[in-house]
């Protein structure tokens, strides 16, 4: 594979252990995160989704998904 968007999202999970839409966003300048993930799977490598909580600066609490290398 080629150094594709997806090829970037693999190397940065392997060295970094997951990424999140902001990560893919502000360090690889990746927009469609979900989109290469799906990618991905359909080349059969196997993702894992958790989804994350935090709490933003007007209180709220937000949800966002963070994928990482699965078994």
């Amino acid at each position: 594979m080629k150094d594709t968007q997806c090829q970037k999202i693999l190397n940065f999970i392997k060295e970094h252990g997951s990424i999140n839409p902001s990560e893919a966003y502000n360090r690889l300048h990746i927009y469609r995160l979900g989109a290469r993930i799906k990618d991905l799977r359909d080349a059969g490598h196997k993702i894992r989704t958790d989804i994350a909580r935090e709490t933003n600066a007007d209180g709220e609490t937000v949800r966002y998904a963070v994928y990482s290398l699965g078994v």
